[in-house]
């Protein structure tokens, strides 16, 4: 009877245990699959597209056949193997996937953007490096046949004006299908793709071509937008595109003085907000910018490189967002711009994604909570009641 009931007790004591371990691991399971998972559509999940101003007018399928769903991200940095950290690149390039895969699946654009420096190391690397990075870049930003991809060129991609090469930009150029001054249209919608690195204006040879590219277009879109009336012998050869203004993306800004007028949660810091920006380093020259506002009249310039948010007004009247980095790695709170965007008109809405700050404070809560539970299944955590009741007893006893 004795060791009937002896083997009873073990049982009981081993099925308590195993219940507690699976309730651990369901626990453990549970936060994980939350914060590395779930957290992307809770949070991208509140994002919408924004209306445009005529949409009010138009029917629900002529506005979505005549409106482009753009997506517009900048800064994804992935690292290399000279200063990449394999845990970095996990985690940053974890996040990054999931965040660009849950957009996708829950807002479903017709296009995205990546204005530049998609690698950390394109400028160092070698052909193997390079091959390596591209192929996780593939991975972790794969579209669906329904969705075009636009990669524009940055420094980190192709180096600084001076560290850029032919072999480089063309390097680039054959797995991007970028050109360093490019126009591609979509639904009436002009769209320039400048590489800004090239905008150096001290004659290089990839900078007299990038300028003359530019030129060209430039000239084909001003003879597209003016009358038949007015025509001239010197559009009479020039193919007639969309009489949309254009919309500009590149990797620098244009000139500005720094970025003490940003505003917004995703602006740089106080600290960095005063530091005078460097021409042709931290923006483009007040030459260059000057040269692109010329040859266009944009009616919206999108830009990069700065890793925070800024919305400024070129000449009063056009302007220009630089887009905050996509990873964590850079900011605590990415995102990216949605555009609804038309031939005449266009409206963006900023959408974040989760902050790492409070992907690692629900870590660390659960971690607590975790190690009460443990502490407490095993009775090396004295209860408050007990605790109250032994402090009582002393009371008196004096």
């Amino acid at each position: 009877m004795l060791s009937s009931s002896s083997t009873t007790v073990k049982n009981l004591l081993l099925k308590k245990r195993l219940c507690f371990l699976l309730k651990l691991v369901c626990c453990i399971s549970s936060v994980l699959i939350f914060c590395e998972f779930l957290i992307y559509y809770v949070v991208i999940f509140q994002c919408r597209w924004p209306e445009v101003k005529g949409g009010a007018h138009m029917s629900r399928k002529e506005t979505s056949a005549s409106v482009l769903k753009a997506i517009i991200l900048a800064d994804t940095h992935l690292l290399g193997e000279i200063k990449g950290h394999w845990l970095d690149k996990l985690r940053r390039e974890w996040q990054m996937e999931r965040s660009f895969q849950t957009a996708l699946w829950l807002l479903q654009p017709d296009i995205v953007f990546i204005l530049g420096d998609v690698f950390d190391e394109g400028k160092w690397s070698l052909p193997q490096a390079w091959a390596d990075d591209v192929r996780r870049f593939q991975k972790m930003f794969k579209v669906p046949a329904s969705t075009e991809l636009v990669v524009v060129v940055g420094n980190h991609d192709i180096g600084f004006h001076y560290e850029m090469t032919t072999y480089k930009v063309k390097r680039f150029g054959k797995v991007f299908n970028f050109t360093s001054g490019k126009l591609i249209t979509r639904k009436g919608i002009n769209f320039v793709l400048v590489n800004s690195v090239a905008m150096e204006g001290d004659g290089c040879t990839l900078c007299r071509t990038t300028e003359a590219k530019l030129v060209a277009l430039s000239h084909k879109l001003n003879c597209s937008q003016q009358k038949p009336s007015n025509s001239n012998k010197r559009c009479s050869d020039v193919e007639k595109l969309p009489a949309s203004e254009p919309i500009l993306l590149q990797h620098y800004p244009l000139y500005r003085k720094s970025d003490a007028e940003c505003t917004g949660e995703d602006s740089a810091s106080p600290e960095e907000k005063n530091i005078p920006f460097k021409e042709k380093y931290d923006v483009l020259s007040q030459e260059a910018s000057q040269k692109l506002i010329w040859w266009f009249h944009p009616r919206l310039i999108l830009s990069g490189h700065t890793h925070s948010a800024c919305e400024v007004l070129h000449t009063g009247k056009i302007p220009e967002v630089s887009v905050p980095s996509f990873s964590w790695r850079n900011r605590n709170n990415p995102s990216f711009i949605m555009g609804s965007i038309t031939p005449t008109d266009f409206s963006l809405q900023k959408c974040f994604l989760p902050y790492e700050s409070r992907v690692f404070t629900i870590y660390c809560a659960a971690g607590a909570l975790l190690v009460i539970l443990i502490l407490a299944h095993f009775q090396l955590l004295t209860p408050p009641f007990y605790f109250a009741q032994r402090l009582i007893s002393k009371h008196k006893a004096v």
